[in-house]
């Protein structure tokens, strides 16, 4: 079968032995499914085409927007990608196909297609009605999940102070309706403080589960990350659970990234759809600690938006900007001192580099989606590829730092530079720290390297506004204000301040000396495509954040 044919003017043939009643094709090609009354269920290339009349009223629960042909012969459709479920009911009596509906640009809510089967005389069936069917039903969701697992068993965190608030009603209300549409056994768990959920995903019987499931801002993921991270296993616990991201909070970085949406329900549906990741993280070492960041690394101006406006959260996003206006007009500077173990150093070998895995990433997802979807497993208890950073010693805990800790001697060949007037440092392997900021433009889901940023702090409040403008625009990572490296590992260390804001993923941590170092698919999460969804700068001189999926 091949699902990415043209479904062209595809005719039923009718069983010899049948007269009226179910009309099907059987065979690995079949795609044409006739059912009386004069309904015709046809898949085609990219979707689900119907024709004929309903089954039953049109109803919120019943097919209020598919919009059926009637007369004109015209067939509506469903987007394969849309599908959540499809099954045959009542004694072989329904066929139920339930999907989310776009009921608007930014949401999605949860539809139930449901066609009546004839009830046929036992000695014209002698198979019965359903085996008829049910061979059309497996290949609908074959396409449906092409190279993706069905029925992920899913551990829900719902963070109910998340953002602004209003994570328990994004959940039970637009949610939650399409996780048990698409069948996912649910295990969900509300946390009561921050930090609940380390000790939460530490404990966690990670054979129960194929993904977790934040409901909230970074943060709640970034536990999550931390608390597997703590276990005796954890190489194989970060491998094998799959960390998503429903997103309720002010950033919602991961999703933008993942998903290409900070919408709750679009994020669902990638999530339902979603192709096991690897995804680099970071060791971020400080005092005699060891911290796991999936996001970023950030000191200055950056740092102090986010976390100096805690007390603004009610504002939502809007926190951020009013921050860094107030920053700017300060024109507040962070001395210290930056040692980095450079990868790639010009902007133009971090273009080229960045092409480069883009077109390879880009053959890869190409491929014949069903070979990969004949290596899913089709039942609840699905089994997610391991990473590449799990050995034969599955058991062990995180791999050794290569570099040692922020307390050891430098690195041989690494230089201290100081830097006396900094405006910002940040560090990071994805594309997208919010919606509309699109720091790091050349960043990849697991290419290995992190993504460092420096910009100076002593420079008119017209310009450092501007340069912030360039995020939105696209063209940060032109601006010649802004120096942009691909790194494998760096430490830097304040100075001239005794307080200050160092930000892990948007989660403060003592202001004090601290050294990271990358984790080459070290962590597993869901995407749309096996890749970041905010696209990178395949052309530098077109692609702007109007192009984005994210507005």
């Amino acid at each position: 079968m091949d699902p990415d044919a043209p479904a062209g003017p595809a005719q039923p043939v009718r069983p010899q032995s049948l007269e009226t009643g179910v009309e099907a094709i059987h065979g690995g090609g079949d795609r044409v499914l006739v059912l009386s009354p004069g309904v015709t269920l046809t898949l085609g290339q990219d979707a689900l085409l119907m024709s004929g009349q309903l089954a039953t009223k049109p109803s919120r629960s019943c097919l209020p927007c598919v919009g059926f042909s009637g007369a004109s012969g015209t067939p509506s459709s469903i987007p394969y990608y849309n599908i959540l479920w499809a099954e045959i009911t009542g004694d072989h009596r329904w066929l139920l196909v339930d999907y989310a509906d776009q009921t608007h640009p930014h949401h999605l809510e949860v539809r139930h297609a449901k066609f009546a089967i004839p009830e046929l005389a036992a000695e014209q069936t002698p198979a019965g009605v359903g085996d008829q069917v049910a061979p059309w039903v497996d290949q609908l969701l074959d396409r449906a999940y092409s190279g993706s697992a069905r029925r992920k068993r899913a551990w829900v965190l719902v963070n109910p102070h998340a953002g602004p608030g209003g994570a328990d009603k994004i959940w039970e209300k637009e949610v939650k309706p399409i996780f048990e549409a698409a069948r996912m056994p649910l295990t969900v768990v509300r946390t009561a403080y921050s930090g609940e959920a380390v000790g939460l995903a530490r404990d966690l019987n990670i054979d129960d589960f194929d993904i977790a499931i934040p409901c909230s801002g970074d943060g709640l993921p970034h536990e999550v990350f931390n608390g597997l991270a703590k276990r005796p296993d954890a190489r194989r616990a970060l491998s094998k659970i799959a960390v998503c991201h429903i997103p309720c909070g002010s950033g919602n970085a991961m999703s933008c990234n993942l998903y290409g949406t900070h919408r709750p329900t679009l994020a669902a549906l990638a999530i339902v759809k979603g192709v096991p990741t690897p995804l680099d993280l970071v060791s971020v070492t400080h005092g005699g600690q060891r911290t796991i960041s999936f996001l970023s690394q950030a000191l200055g101006m950056i740092a102090e938006v986010d976390l100096g406006t805690e007390h603004l959260r009610w504002m939502g996003a809007t926190r951020f900007t009013y921050g860094f206006l107030l920053l700017v007009l300060q024109k507040k500077t962070y001395p210290c001192d930056i040692a980095v173990k450079v990868e790639i150093d010009d902007k133009e070998d971090v273009k080229k580099h960045y092409r480069q895995r883009a077109a390879q990433k880009g053959t890869e997802t190409s491929k014949d989606p069903e070979q990969s979807q004949n290596n899913v497993d089709k039942q609840s208890e699905v089994s997610f590829p391991a990473s590449s950073a799990v050995d034969s010693d599955d058991g062990l805990g995180l791999p050794p730092l290569k570099y040692g800790t922020a307390m050891d001697k430098l690195p041989e060949g690494w230089e201290l530079i100081p830097h006396e007037k900094l405006g910002s440092f940040y560090c990071g392997n994805m594309a997208y720290m919010a919606p509309d900021a699109n720091f790091f433009a050349a960043a990849l889901a697991n290419d290995g390297l992190m993504d460092l940023i420096t910009t100076d702090g002593d420079i008119p409040p017209l310009k450092a506004i501007n340069l912030q403008l360039g995020v939105e625009s696209g063209h940060f990572f032109d601006n010649p204000l802004v120096s942009y490296r691909k790194v494998s590992a760096y430490r830097i260390i304040p100075r001239n301040q005794e307080t200050g804001y160092i930000s892990i993923d948007g989660e403060a941590i003592t202001f004090e000396p601290f050294q990271a170092e990358v984790h080459q698919g070290l962590g597993l999460t869901l995407s749309k495509k096996g890749t970041f969804e905010a696209p990178g700068p395949l052309n530098w001189d077109t692609v702007t954040t109007s192009e984005r999926l994210l507005a």
